[in-house]
This record gives structure tokens, C-alpha cells and sequence, in this order.
């Protein structure tokens, strides 16, 4: 599928909102209601709208802490950390990665302790080197603008 500007400019409005009504979305790109409907659907279909979310302020539910973690595997057993990860509750996401970790981790933490749970758990198969997150800087992620044609 071809995404063209007005297809970016709609789902740049629904990343920052998916609320927000067809109607609401035509106003401000000035396309009718029918138009936009149609073009979400078609973007849906294609499965570049693959779902619509909400975001949880995590530090109200009592995760004050966030942490990265790079896990490297010592002897390879996959298998083993993926059914591990899979089921852990405070794991936000995994990525297996390139570089010298095979995986980084982002843990939602309510202490400390918690996080060197999460390393003991691991630490008999694998080394693990955990970044807190100490504040967040504000970016734009608008790498959908009509700018990017990439």
C-alpha cells in the first residue's frame, strides 16, 4: 500500500488520539468524514493500524520505576528465557537485539528490590547489566510527517 501525505497526517493525529471521531479527524485535515472512514479502513486492512490503546500513567498505579535491562545469554539457551520473559508481569516489552546483549528489557518496577528480583531470576544462565530511568525528555516522534517520504 501507498501511504501518501493525508494517510500520515491521519495517523499522526489517531498516534496522538485514537478517540478522536472521523468527523473530528475531517475537520482537521479537511477531507469528509466518508474520505477519512475510508482511508482508516483501508489502513487497517493493511494492517498498518494494527490496534488502538490506551496510556496508563504508570507512576498513579504505584510503578514509580522504570529500568531497562540488557540480558546476554551465557549458553544460548533461548528457549529458557523466552518462556521466562513471556510470563513475567512487570516486563513492558523485549526486543531481541544486535550489539553485545541479546536482549533488552523495560521493567515497570514499585521498588528497587524489584528489579534485583528480576536479576536473580535470570543471573544462573545469563549477565545482565539493568539502566534506570531517571527522568524522560519530551520528543515529537513525527517521523510520519509529510516531510518523510521514506
Amino acid at each position: 500500500m501507498k501511504i501518501d501525505d493525508t494517510d500520515r497526517e491521519i495517523l499522526n493525529i489517531l498516534k496522538n488520539d485514537s478517540r478522536l471521531s472521523m468527523r473530528e479527524i475531517s475537520k482537521r485535515i479537511h477531507l469528509s468524514a466518508p474520505s477519512v472512514a475510508e482511508r482508516v479502513k483501508k489502513l487497517e486492512s493493511f494492517g498498518i493500524i494494527k490496534n488502538y490503546t490506551i496510556e496508563l500513567d504508570y507512576k498513579k498505579l504505584g510503578y514509580e520505576i522504570e529500568c531497562f535491562v540488557e540480558v546476554t545469554l551465557r549458553y544460548g539457551d533461548y528457549k529458557k528465557f523466552k518462556e521466562f520473559i513471556s510470563d513475567y508481569p512487570t516486563a513492558e516489552f523485549c526486543y531481541r537485539i544486535a550489539g553485545s546483549a541479546c536482549y533488552i528489557v523495560k521493567l515497570r518496577l514499585k521498588h528497587l528490590s524489584d528489579a534485583e528480583e528480576f536479576i536473580n531470576a535470570v543471573t544462573t544462565y545469563a549477565g545482565t547489566v539493568t539502566h534506570i530511568v531517571l527522568s524522560e525528555l519530551e520528543t515529537n516522534g513525527d517521523f510520519l510527517s509529510a516531510g518523510n517520504k521514506g
